[in-house]
Formats: C-alpha cells, structure tokens, sequence
C-alpha cells in the first residue's frame, strides 16, 4: 500500500474525501433585541451583532443569498421577570422576528430556541420555588413559549432548557393546537459547560446564584447523554443535539451509532471566540482551523451543526 498516491494533488483528495461540509449543514445563530436601527457587535464573539428587527431583516436577506438556509433565534427582552414572560408575552420579541423574517423570506428555515434563561431575572432556565429550579412547574411555560413560536410562523422548536419531560410535553402542546408538522430538534446531551461564556455575555443570561449543574448534564458522562436522547426520541423529538460540540465529538460519534435520527451539533460561543482569539494573536490560521472543525463535527457523525462561522464559510472566506 502507498497511500500517498491518493494524496498527489488536489483534484484526487477531492475524489477521495470522505467528509465535506456544505451550506445545507449549517445552521446560523441570530440575536434579536428590541429598537430600531440596532447592529451591535458582540465584544467577546467577533463579527457576531445583536440585531433589532430591521436591521434583522437586512441581515437575513444577505444570509439568503449567499446560500444558507437555516437560522436559531435567540431574543434579547427589554424586561425581565422571575417567570421568564418575556419568551411567551404576546408581542414578544422573538415571535415578531420570526414573522417579520417569514414576510420576508418565507423560505428560510427558521428555528426558535425555547429556554427562560435570557428572558429571567434570575438567569436560571426555569421557574425557581426555595432557590430551586423546579422541573414540573417550568414544562407549562415552555409549552407556551413553544406555542407562541410556533403560532408566528417557526418551522421548528428547539427546546434547550433540559428540564425533564419537556419533550413530550411540548409535543403534545404543539400536536394539541394543531401544529403536527412543527419541528421539535431537542437540546438532548447539553452539557454543563465552560464553553458558553460568550453567548452568556451576548445573551445576558449568565445565572444571578449558583450555578445549571442540577439540570444540564456533568461533562463528566457519557452514558447518561445516551439515556437522555433516547428518552426524547421517545417522546418525540425528531431531531437531536450534542452541545457542545468539538468537546464532546465521542458523544456525537456514540449518538451517530446508536440511533437513526438526525444528528445536529452546536458549535458553541467559546469553541467560535477561541479559534478568533487565537487568531488575533497570530498563534493560528483561524480560517483553516475553523473549516477543520466543522470537517471534525460533521466526520463524528453530525448531520447539521449550528456555528457562528456559517456565514463565513458561506462567503468562502474559510476555503
């Protein structure tokens, strides 16, 4: 064998390659506040903005164009509260974006993450009684933020709260007002981990006490995470996630193995902001290590990742 002979030039590595990372991949988050005229740089994620929904909707025009066809909302409130209202108010900011994005471009892909953390008082992802986040009392809430999306126009639900039995719950509040061919992709292994802390500043949605060791899951494990995708599985999530993502590649790759659902994985704000960091240091290329990453994801088993380098590699900027 001499392996190299497929290594010759570029024309046969392209034959050969096994693992290729496309627009249709790639999924492209999107922070939302309230205002008008608002395009504000995230500090701790370059090139990442938090949008109002007009300066939102020329944002999205550009992403259409240049090939990508999904986008995650996450929405920003003026107000926030112990019961986290502002993910399900009428009127909320998140269901206005995704209509004004629908009148615009009705076929974008538009995928609504359903948690309380960022619309809370207290930064937690639930209802909290004696400085507890009680499970049972924050699946009504989430139902109705999942409604409330869904009734603007979401093509999916992506719960992230990891309370649970929200799967289930939600299902049966979607299917119940008539909303069967919504999505719902489940937040499923999501990890307690050390790699949010820039969505956390983009968000606003770092906890005021303690600590989401309780309900997100010990990075420690591997096993559970396997428990947790298929209890959603069978509560009816279509889609399931691993987040984070290059942290936790095993757990893709064991999630691949062992069921038939589609795989997405969240390329997240602290594995995006270092490869930036280091760039802006000189220590590494960023762009070829940032397509060497996507490669690595979609290799362990991913059929969809979310990253904040999709409009990056859409406008060929990483190849």
């Amino acid at each position: 064998m001499r392996g190299r002979r497929l290594r010759t030039n570029d024309v046969i590595r392209s034959m050969v390659r096994e693992t290729v990372v496309t627009c249709n991949d790639l999924i492209y988050p999107l922070f939302v506040v309230e205002g008008q005229g608002i395009k504000e740089e995230i500090k701790s994620m370059p090139d990442n903005y938090r949008f109002s929904l007009d300066t939102l909707v020329e944002e999205v025009k550009e992403l259409y164009e240049l090939g990508l066809k999904g986008v995650l909302l996450f929405g920003i409130p003026d107000h926030k509260d112990h019961i986290g209202s502002g993910a399900y108010c009428d009127g909320n900011i998140v269901s206005r974006a995704i209509s004004v994005i629908k009148e615009n471009f009705p076929d974008m892909y538009v995928i609504a993450d359903v948690c309380l953390c960022e619309y809370t008082d207290h930064g937690h992802c639930g209802f909290i009684e004696d400085g507890y986040v009680n499970n049972d009392k924050t699946l009504p809430l989430l139902a109705k933020t999942a409604l409330s999306y869904a009734k603007a126009g979401a093509d999916m639900i992506a719960p992230s709260d990891m309370m649970d039995r929200r799967i289930g719950y939600i299902r049966k509040a979607l299917d119940d007002a008539g909303f069967v061919n919504t999505v719902l992709m489940s937040y499923s292994a999501k990890y307690c981990s050390s790699f949010y802390g820039p969505f956390r500043d983009a968000a606003d949605s770092s906890p005021k006490f303690g600590d989401r060791k309780t309900y997100q899951m010990d990075p420690a494990n591997s096993r559970e995470a396997m428990r947790e995708i298929m209890a959603d599985i069978e509560e009816g999530a279509d889609i399931i996630m691993v987040k984070p993502a290059l942290p936790y590649l095993d757990i893709i790759k064991m999630a691949r193995d062992n069921t038939n659902v589609p795989i997405c994985a969240y390329n997240v704000s602290g594995e995006y902001s270092m490869i930036k960091a280091g760039e802006k240091m000189g220590w590494i290329d960023g762009k070829k290590v940032a397509l060497e990453s996507l490669v690595s994801i979609k290799r362990a088993g991913a059929d969809m990742i979310i990253t904040y380098f999709a409009k990056q590699f859409a406008k060929g900027e990483l190849y």
